[in-house]
C-alpha cells in the first residue's frame, strides 16, 4: 500500500501489513482498516476522522498528538499506546471487544468514551475524566484509577476492577453486584 500521500479519504484498508513505518502527519477521513497490522507504526500528529478498525494490531503504535474522532476500534489488538500524549481535542471514540494491556489514558478528559466487553489490563487512568464513560462487560484487571472522574460511569457487569471511592468520583456511577463489593475493599471490613 502507498502511504506516500497526505489525505485519504473513503478507503478500505484490508489485509495490510506495514509494521514500524511512519506513517506520521497523514489524514484518515472516513476510512475503514480491517485485519491491517500497524504494530509499533508512528502515527504521530495524524488525524483520524470517522474511521473504523476492525481486527486490527495497533500495539505499540506512537500517538503523540494523534487526533481521533468518531473511531470505533473492534476487536484490536492495543497493547502498549500511550494515548496520554494525543491531541486531546475534541475525542470521541468506542473501544469494543479490544484487548487494551499496559496502555495509558491519564491527563484526558474523555467523556463519553465506550470500553464494551473489553479486557483491559494493567491499563492506567490517572487524573481522568471519564464521565457518561460505558465499561460495562469489560475485564479491568489490575488497571488503575486513581485521581478520577467516573461520574455516572457505567460498570455493569465489568469484572475485576479496583476503584477507591476515596480518591476517585464515582457519584452516580452504576455497579452490579457482586463486582461492586471491590469499591469496599480499601476500607478493611468484612461483609458476611
Amino acid at each position: 500500500m502507498d502511504f506516500s500521500l497526505s489525505t485519504f479519504e473513503n478507503q478500505n484498508f484490508q489485509n495490510i501489513s506495514c509494521p514500524a513505518q511512519n506513517l506520521s502527519s497523514k489524514e484518515f477521513y472516513k476510512c475503514t482498516f480491517k485485519k491491517c497490522d500497524f504494530g509499533t507504526c508512528d502515527l504521530s500528529g495524524s488525524t483520524f476522522t470517522d474511521c473504523t478498525f476492525s481486527d486490527c494490531n495497533l500495539s505499540n503504535i506512537k500517538v503523540y498528538k494523534c487526533s481521533f474522532q468518531g473511531i470505533l476500534f473492534e476487536n484490536c489488538k492495543m497493547i502498549g499506546i500511550t494515548f496520554s500524549r494525543i491531541n486531546s481535542l475534541l475525542i470521541s471514540w468506542k473501544f469494543k471487544k479490544c484487548a487494551l494491556s499496559l496502555c495509558d489514558f491519564s491527563d484526558l478528559e474523555i467523556k463519553g468514551s465506550e470500553f464494551l466487553e473489553c479486557e483491559i489490563r494493567e491499563t492506567y487512568f490517572i487524573n481522568t475524566t471519564l464521565t457518561g464513560s460505558d465499561f460495562s462487560k469489560s475485564d479491568l484487571q489490575a488497571s488503575k484509577f486513581q485521581n478520577t472522574n467516573l461520574e455516572k460511569a457505567n460498570f455493569v457487569d465489568a469484572v475485576n476492577y479496583y476503584i477507591d471511592p476515596t480518591t476517585n468520583k464515582i457519584k452516580q456511577a452504576r455497579f452490579s453486584y457482586p463486582g461492586v463489593l471491590s469499591l469496599l475493599e480499601n476500607f478493611k471490613i468484612k461483609i458476611e
